[in-house]
C-alpha cells in the first residue's frame, strides 16, 4: 500500500473524484464547494497604477514558523504588504521606470469550505536537514475572515466560518502516523462522555471569573463600558488593562493572540479603529452578549446570528466531537482541542465551514436523510452482509475447543489415568465461548451428560509418557474462561473429585507421575542373582522418595545409580549416596526417560563394565568445588560436591557445612558465591535455584560465606568510592529494590565512612569505568532497570540540576609564536600537579615527544545552562565575577576560577573552544551562537581554551590544521603556525596542498605534505599533485582526506617539506627516540605481566593474568552523526 503525506492525498482524492463525477450533475462539485480565488496586487506609489494576478485554490497553505496562530499567519499573508523601497525597487509598466510600490493579497472569493494546511515540515539549512515545528499554534473554532477579503462590504455573517475538522499528525518529520477530530454536526454518532464530577464543590462564580479573565474580548469590552464616552487611546487601553488584572497584555494573551492592535483590528464587528489606529471605540450595535459566547460555547452563537426553526433545538445541541484514529473511535470534548496547539502531536489540517450552512432539522440525528431509495437498499443489504461477517469474525475469535475426560471411562492404573475402552470413546469435543463463565461451561456439560449424578467437577487435565495425569482444579463459577486462564485445545477431566473406580486419585503438579526405566539384575528362581540386567519401565510420582525403587523392584537393597538426560550419545551414571536416598525424584532432579541402575552393594564389579561401559562413583564433571570462607576453624578448606544441573543450591549448601565440618547455625546464615578466574566473589545464588537455572557450570568454584543471600524483593549491590576502582577494592550491600536512589546514597556513605551530601551515584559500564549517572534521586532501583550483581560508583559532587551542564573548564597553551601570551608560558609549561597543569602524553606511562606535549591547565568547574550559547561560556570564563550572567548557576568552591585579567582578553572572540578527548585538545567547537545544547557534550565532557591573536569565527567548511615547515639540513621543525582550510571544493589532497602552498608563498609542485601520528610518531605523507593526477582513476575513494587512513580533522598537525632543500623523510630526532622508548615500554610491560604469572602459583593454567575486570561484550548499533 502506496502511503501519502495527508495535503498530497486530499489533493489525490479530489481530482479522483472530479474525475469519476465527469459527465454527470455534480460535474463541478469540488469548485462548488472548496474553490476559492486569491487576488495579488502590485499598487505603484508613483501613478497609483495597480497591477494585479489572480490564483484560483482549493486549500490555503498557511506558515507555522515564527508565527502564533492562524489569525496572525493570515495578516502576514493578506493584510501586511510589502514595500519595494531602496535597493530593491519595482519597474512600473505605466511610468516605465524603476519606483516605489506595495505588494499585497487578499481573498477575493471564499468558498463554502475551507481548508488550512499547516506547513509544520520545514529545513534547517545549518544542519542540513529536515525538522518539524512543534511551537504552539493557535486556532479559533470560529473565525472572521473580514479583515482578509478584498471585499468587505457584505454582511459580517458572510464571512464567519466554524471549525469541523482537524487532521492531526503524531510523529516526526521523516514518520508518524495521522488521526482526525470531526465535528459531528448533525449528531448522528453516540457521543457519550462521562463528566468529571471529581469536584463538584467548586465555587461557579470564581470559575466565571477565570473564565473571563482568559477571554480577551471580554476584558477589553469591560474596559471600554467603563469609559464614559467608550473612547480610549490603544495606547491607554494596554494601561487599564494592566490595572484590571495585573499582567500585561504581552505576557497574558500577545503569544496566543498576537499584538494588541492587530487583535483589535480582526475584531472589527466589535471594536471600531480611527483611521490612524490611534484610539478604539465599542460599535453602538455590536452583538455583546453574542461575541462574549464565542469563547464559551459555539452553540449559543450560532443561536444567536442564524435563525432557526423552533423544532431544531428541541434536543441538547452541545457541539459533539469525535476522535477517529484507524478503527478506534472515540468522543471527545471541544476543549481537548486545544491539546493539539503544539507538541508531537499536533494540528496538520484544518477545515472551516461558512457558519450560514444549516442542515434542516430532518437530518439531525437521520443518517438516512435525502439519500436515494435504491442506495439505501444497497446498504441494508452491505449491512446484513456485514452482521454476518461480524458474527463469524466474534466465532473465530473468541471460540475455542476443549477436550473433554469423563470420568467414569477411565480407570487409575500404574500411576495414571487410562482410558476403559477407547480414547476415542472416552474423550468428547466441545466448541465453546471463552467470553462466558465457568459455570455455563458446567452447566453446558450438565445437558450433555444426562446420565450424570451427584457432583461435577472439572480439572485441567494433561497428557504425559506415563499418562492423563489431574492438576488443578477449576473454582469460580462468576469468572470467564479467559480469567481462569483456560487455553484453546485443553483437556477438562470431569469427574467427582475424589476418586475414580474406587480408587482415590493424586493430583496436583508436585505429584505427576514419572516414567523411569530402572535397570536391575535379574534373578534366577534359586533366588541367586544372574549377571545380567533388565530393564524395565516403572512409575512414580515425582514427590516419592529415591528409595521407594527397592520397594518396587523387591529388592531389599542396593546401590543406585542415575543416568544423567542431559548427555546425548553416550551414557554419563551417578552414584546417589545413602543419606540421599531419602529425597525425591523431583529434588534429585529425575525428569521421564531417565534411567536407574540398581546394583549389589557387595559386587566390586560394576555390571556395566561387564557389558563394556565403563562406570565410576562420582564422574568427573559432575561436581563442585566449594571453598570455605566463613573465616572459622574447619579440617577442610574446600570440599567436591557431587551435583547435577538440577540440582537445588540449598542441597549444595547443607552438604559443603556438613562435609567442612562447620558449626550447624551456619544453615541459617550463610550463601553460595561463585568465584570468578580472577578470584573475585560474584553475587550469591539463591538457595531455591537449580544449578541450571543460576548458570552455574559443572567444576565451577563456589564460595561458602556468611550472611543470607538476598531475597526476591531485595538487591546485592557492589559499591565503590570514585571511578578509577580496582579489582578487590569494592563494598558490598543488600537493600530492598524498591528503595529510592537517594536513599541508597545514604546507606553507601554510612557503609564507606564518608560524610556530607555533596555526592551523587553513577552505574559501572562493561569498560569497569564511571557510566550514566542515577540522576533521578526520587526514583526507586527497580525503575531504574538495576539488577544484582550491578556495580555502582560513589562520586563525589552534586549532580547539576536538570537541563545544565557541569563542565570542567581547562586553560590550553599551545606551543607557537603567540608572542601576545608570552608573559605566562611559565604557568602553562609546568608538570602536573593539584590544581595545576597537566601534560597528556601520547601513550600511558610512555616518554612523550614535542608533537604529542600538550600543556593543559585546570582552572575549574562551571555549571552552565544547556540553552546557553557557546559565547555566552566563553563570557562566563573570560569575564570578570562581576559581569557573569545568571546562565552560570555558581562555581565550585574548591575549584573557583582565576581571574582573567592577568590574561588580558579583550572579548570572548579571542578565545577558541576545544573538547578535551584522551587529555589532549579533541573537537573544534564553532559557531558562537550555537548553544551548547546542539553540540551533543553530554555530562562528562570537558572544555579547554586556547587564547588567539585575533578574533575568530569558524564556518561549518573551516578546518583548522597546524602548519611546521621543516628546517633546512635538519630533523626539526618550526613552531607551528595555524593554518584555515576552507573545504567547500572538497577535502581532496590537491585542494590541500594548493592551500599549503598559498599560505607558505610556495610553488605547489615544489613542496610535499604530511600528517603527524602522535600516538604512533610516525608521518603519513600526503599525495602530491602529480601523483593524484596518475592515479585519480584507481584511486577515486582515497581521495578523500576526512576517510582512510588519513582521518583528517581539527587540530591535526601538517608537516611541510621543500622538495629540492629536503631528500629525507619527514621524520625527526625525536620521533625516532619515542619509537624506541616506546617499543622498550611494551617490551617491559610484557615481562612484568610473564613475571607476575610466574609469581602467581594458584593460578590455573592457561588462564590469563588477573586483570581489570571487563563485562561480558554486547553486539551495538552506533549511529554516528557530524558534530562539527
Amino acid at each position: 500500500m502506496r502511503q501519502h503525506d495527508v495535503q498530497e492525498l486530499n489533493r489525490i482524492l479530489f481530482s479522483a473524484l472530479e474525475t469519476s463525477l465527469v459527465g454527470t450533475s455534480g460535474h463541478d462539485l469540488i469548485n462548488r464547494l472548496y474553490h476559492g480565488t486569491i487576488v495579488n496586487q502590485i499598487v505603484c506609489k508613483e501613478c497609483k497604477n495597480v497591477s494585479e494576478k489572480q490564483e484560483d485554490f482549493l486549500d490555503l497553505t498557511v506558515a507555522v514558523r515564527n508565527v502564533s496562530g492562524l489569525e496572525d499567519a493570515l495578516w502576514n499573508m493578506y493584510v501586511e504588504e510589502e514595500v519595494f523601497d531602496y535597493d530593491n525597487l519595482y519597474h512600473c509598466g505605466t511610468c516605465d521606470r524603476l519606483v516605489k510600490a506595495a505588494k499585497s493579497a487578499k481573498l477575493r472569493k471564499l468558498p463554502p469550505f475551507l481548508t488550512f494546511s499547516l506547513l509544520r515540515f520545514n529545513f534547517d539549512f545549518v544542519k542540513c536537514e529536515r525538522y518539524k515545528e512543534t511551537s504552539c499554534y493557535t486556532f479559533p473554532l470560529r473565525i472572521n475572515l473580514k479583515p482578509f477579503c478584498e471585499q468587505s462590504e457584505l454582511d459580517d455573517l458572510e464571512y464567519m466560518y466554524d471549525l469541523f475538522s482537524v487532521i492531526i499528525h503524531k510523529g516526526g518529520c521523516y514518520g508518524g502516523h495521522y488521526h482526525v477530530y470531526i465535528k459531528d454536526v448533525d449528531h448522528l454518532g453516540n457521543w457519550q462522555f462521562q463528566e468529571d464530577k471529581s469536584n463538584p464543590d467548586v465555587n461557579l462564580e470564581d470559575l466565571q471569573n477565570e473564565e473571563e479573565i482568559d477571554d480577551p474580548l471580554m476584558i477589553l469590552k469591560a474596559v471600554l463600558l467603563q469609559e464614559e464616552s467608550n473612547l480610549i487611546p490603544v495606547d491607554q487601553l494596554g494601561q487599564k488593562l494592566l490595572k484590571k488584572i495585573g499582567i500585561s497584555w504581552n505576557k497574558k494573551y500577545r503569544k496566543q493572540y498576537g499584538p494588541l492592535r492587530k487583535f483589535l483590528q480582526l475584531h472589527s464587528q466589535i471594536f471600531l479603529l480611527s483611521s490612524d489606529e490611534s484610539t478604539v471605540s465599542l460599535l453602538k450595535d455590536s452583538p455583546l452578549q453574542a461575541e462574549s459566547d464565542i469563547r464559551r460555547n459555539d452553540q449559543q452563537l450560532l443561536k444567536t446570528l442564524t435563525s432557526e426553526p423552533p423544532g431544531l433545538n428541541d434536543r441538547p445541541s452541545c457541539p459533539h466531537w469525535f476522535d477517529i484514529n484507524d478503527s478506534k473511535v472515540q468522543p471527545i470534548k471541544e476543549k481537548d482541542i486545544e491539546q493539539q496547539f503544539q507538541g508531537k502531536e499536533s494540528a496538520y489540517m484544518l477545515f472551516y465551514r461558512k457558519s450560514q450552512l444549516q442542515r434542516p432539522p430532518e437530518a439531525r440525528a437521520n443518517p438516512r436523510y435525502r439519500v436515494p431509495c435504491h442506495l439505501l437498499n444497497e446498504m441494508d443489504a452491505a449491512n446484513i452482509e456485514l452482521q454476518i461477517q461480524r458474527a463469524e469474525c466474534d466465532s473465530t475469535n473468541n471460540n475455542f475447543e476443549l477436550r473433554l475426560h469423563l470420568g467414569p471411562h477411565y480407570h487409575f492404573f500404574n500411576g495414571a489415568l487410562h482410558p476403559v475402552v477407547s480414547q476415542t470413546e472416552s474423550m468428547w469435543d466441545l466448541t465453546f465461548d471463552k467470553r462466558k463463565t465457568l459455570g455455563d461451561l458446567r452447566q453446558s456439560i450438565f445437558q450433555l451428560l444426562e446420565f450424570w449424578e451427584g457432583d461435577m467437577v472439572l480439572s485441567v487435565a494433561k497428557f504425559v509418557p506415563a499418562g492423563l495425569h489431574v492438576y488443578q482444579t477449576l473454582d469460580g463459577d462468576h469468572l470467564t474462561l479467559c480469567e481462569i486462564e483456560i487455553a484453546d485445545g485443553e483437556d477438562i477431566f470431569v469427574w467427582n473429585g475424589v476418586e475414580v473406580g474406587g480408587i482415590q486419585i493424586p493430583a496436583g503438579s508436585d505429584c505427576e507421575p514419572l516414567l523411569l526405566n530402572v535397570l536391575h539384575p535379574a534373578t534366577s528362581s534359586e533366588e541367586e542373582q544372574c549377571q545380567q540386567l533388565i530393564d524395565s519401565p516403572y512409575v512414580f510420582p515425582s514427590n516419592a522418595e529415591i528409595g521407594s525403587v527397592f520397594t518396587a523392584c523387591a529388592i531389599p537393597d542396593g546401590v543406585i545409580l542415575v543416568n544423567s538426560a542431559e548427555s546425548v550419545g553416550e551414557e554419563s551414571w551417578t552414584t546417589i549416596p545413602k543419606e540421599d536416598l531419602k529425597k525425591t525424584f523431583r529434588e534429585q532432579g529425575l525428569r521421564n526417560g531417565s534411567s536407574i541402575l540398581i546394583q549389589n552393594s557387595n559386587d566390586g564389579d560394576s555390571l556395566l563394565t561387564k557389558r563394556g561401559k565403563w562406570i565410576t562413583s562420582v564422574n568427573e564433571v559432575d561436581w563442585l568445588q566449594v571453598k570455605n570462607l566463613c573465616q572459622l576453624d574447619s579440617g577442610e578448606e574446600q570440599v567436591k560436591i557431587s551435583a547435577t544441573v538440577n540440582t537445588v543450591v540449598f542441597d549444595i549448601r547443607i552438604k559443603a557445612i556438613k562435609e567442612l565440618k562447620l558449626m550447624k547455625e551456619l544453615a541459617e546464615d550463610s550463601c553460595l558465591r561463585p568465584i570468578d578466574r580472577n578470584g573475585k566473589l560474584l553475587c550469591p545464588v539463591p538457595d531455591n535455584y537449580t544449578l541450571k537455572e543460576a548458570e552455574l557450570k559443572m567444576g565451577s568454584s563456589l564460595g561458602l560465606c556468611p550472611g543470607k543471600a538476598p531475597t526476591s524483593s531485595q538487591l546485592f549491590l557492589f559499591f565503590a568510592v570514585g571511578s578509577d576502582v580496582q579489582p578487590g577494592t569494592e563494598m558490598e550491600i543488600i537493600v530492598e529494590e524498591t528503595i529510592s536512589v537517594r536513599d541508597c546514597l545514604k546507606v553507601m556513605l554510612e557503609k564507606s565512612g564518608l560524610s556530607g551530601d555533596a555526592w551523587h551515584l553513577r552505574k559501572m559500564d562493561w569498560c569497569y569505568e564511571a557510566g550514566e549517572a542515577l540522576c533521578e534521586e526520587d526514583a526507586a532501583l527497580k525503575e531504574l532497570m538495576l539488577s544484582s550483581g550491578d556495580t555502582l560508583l560513589l562520586i563525589e559532587g552534586k549532580l547539576p540540576p536538570l537541563g545544565f551542564l557541569k563542565v570542567p573548564i581547562w586553560w590550553y597553551q599551545p606551543r607557537g609564536p603567540l608572542h601576545h601570551w608570552k608573559s605566562h608560558q611559565d604557568q602553562t609549561n609546568c608538570t602536573f600537579s593539584q590544581g595545576g597543569v597537566w601534560r597528556a602524553n601520547s601513550i600511558q606511562d610512555a616518554p612523550s615527544d614535542a608533537h604529542a606535549e600538550v600543556s593543559l591547565r585546570y582552572l575549574g568547574d562551571v555549571e552552565i545552562s544547556e540553552d546557553a550559547t557557546l559565547v555566552e561560556l566563553k563570557s562566563q570564563v573570560s569575564l570578570p565575577p562581576a559581569a557573569r550572567t545568571l546562565l552560570v548557576i555558581w562555581l565550585l568552591p574548591a575549584m573557583t576560577l582565576p581571574s582573567f585579567s592577568e590574561f588580558s582578553i579583550p572579548s570572548p572572540a579571542f578565545l577558541r573552544a576545544w573538547t578535551v578527548e584522551s587529555r589532549r585538545p579533541g573537537r573544534l567547537l564553532r559557531v558562537h551562537c550555537q548553544r551548547l545544547r546542539e553540540y551533543k557534550l553530554g555530562q562528562r565532557t570537558e572544555i579547554c581554551l586556547e587564547p588567539l591573536q585575533k578574533e575568530e569565527n569558524l564556518g561549518p567548511q573551516h578546518v583548522l590544521l597546524r602548519t611546521q615547515m621543516r628546517l633546512p639540513g635538519k630533523r626539526a621543525y618550526t613552531l607551528p603556525v595555524d593554518l584555515v582550510w576552507d573545504t567547500a571544493r572538497g577535502w581532496t589532497a590537491g585542494s590541500l596542498t594548493h592551500q599549503v602552498a598559498d599560505f607558505c608563498s610556495l610553488p605547489v609542485e615544489k613542496i610535499e605534505i604530511a600528517k603527524y601520528l602522535p600516538e604512533k610518531f610516525e608521518w603519513l605523507p600526503v599525495p602530491s599533485w602529480k601523483q593524484q593526477i596518475t592515479k585519480r582513476k584507481k584511486k577515486k575513494k582515497q581521495d578523500n582526506l576526512q576517510g582512510a587512513p588519513y582521518h583528517l580533522k581539527d587540530g591535526d598537525t601538517i608537516g611541510i617539506k621543500r622538495l629540492l632543500v629536503e631528500d629525507d623523510d619527514f621524520s625527526t630526532v625525536g620521533d625516532d627516540t619515542g619509537r624506541e622508548k616506546q617499543k622498550a615500554f611494551a617490551l617491559g610491560k610484557k615481562k612484568s605481566q610473564e613475571a607476575l604469572r610466574v609469581r602467581s602459583g594458584d593460578v590455573p593454567s592457561g588462564a590469563e593474568t588477573p586483570a581489570r575486570p571487563r563485562g561480558p561484550e554486547a553486539s551495538l548499533s552506533i549511529h554516528v552523526g557530524s558534530f562539527r
